[in-house]
C-alpha cells in the first residue's frame, strides 16, 4: 500500500468533505443478470458463494477507488484488496465470517475458500483489518433494499457487497446485489463502473 499526499490528490476536496459526514457510508442496490454465470459455474460444479465473491472482487480490485482505505487516521491505496465473507451453519443457523486471499483465477479461489471454510471452527476469528471486501449473503428474500449496522467508526472504509434471492424473470435469472462504500473515497460514477465490468463478467466467464 501506499500512503496518499494530500497536497497532490485530484480527489484531496471531495475526501475531506465526506470525511466529516455523520454517516459517510451509503449503499445502492441494483440487480445482476446470472443466468450465464450461474449456468456455467454449475456445469463445473463450483459454490455460488465462492464463485461470486471471485467474481465480484476480481471487478472491484480493477478499480483504485474500491482500494482506497485509512491506516492511522490517513487514507493509503492498497495495491490488492483480499476478501471475507459470511458463511452459515445450517444446523445451528449462525453465521461465521472466513477470510480468503484473493487469487489470480476462480478456479483457485474456490478451492482455496473451500478449504478455508471447512478448517475454521470458529464463528469469528482475529478482526478482519483493512485489505478486504466484506461479503454477507442474504439468500432467503430477494430483496429492494437492505440497511446494515453501524459501529460508529467513522473510519471503517471496507465496502460491504450484499447479494439476496435470485429469481427468474422475462427468461432471465435476476439477482439483487448491494454496495457499500464510503464517500470520502467512492462516488456514484465508480459504483457504476462497477455494475458495468461485473455485469460484463458475469456474461463472458
Amino acid at each position: 500500500m501506499r500512503k496518499i499526499d494530500l497536497s497532490n490528490w485530484d480527489r484531496a476536496l471531495h475526501y475531506q468533505i465526506f470525511r466529516n459526514c455523520l454517516n459517510p457510508q451509503y449503499c445502492v442496490t441494483f440487480k445482476l443478470d446470472i443466468t450465464h454465470f450461474l449456468e456455467v459455474i454449475q456445469k463445473q460444479g463450483h459454490s455460488f458463494t465462492f464463485s461470486f465473491v471471485f467474481a465480484v472482487s476480481k471487478c472491484a480490485n480493477q478499480i483504485k477507488e474500491f482500494r482506497y482505505r485509512f491506516v492511522n487516521g490517513s487514507p493509503v491505496l492498497f495495491d490488492k484488496i483480499n476478501t471475507a465473507f459470511t458463511y452459515l451453519n445450517k444446523n445451528t443457523e449462525l453465521f461465521k465470517v472466513v477470510k480468503v486471499e484473493m487469487t489470480d483465477t476462480m478456479e483457485e479461489y474456490v478451492s482455496l475458500a473451500a478449504k478455508t471454510e471447512q478448517a475454521q471452527k470458529e464463528y469469528f476469528t482475529a478482526p478482519l483489518g483493512n485489505d478486504v471486501f466484506q461479503f454477507s449473503a442474504f439468500p432467503w428474500v430477494a430483496y429492494t433494499h437492505i440497511s446494515h449496522t453501524d459501529s460508529g467508526n467513522k473510519d471503517n472504509a471496507a465496502p460491504l457487497f450484499d447479494w439476496g434471492k435470485y429469481e427468474k424473470k422475462d427468461g432471465k435469472i435476476m439477482l439483487p446485489f448491494s454496495v457499500q462504500v464510503h464517500h470520502s473515497f467512492v462516488d456514484g460514477v465508480h459504483i457504476g463502473k462497477l455494475a458495468e465490468n461485473l455485469q460484463r463478467y458475469l456474461d463472458a466467464i
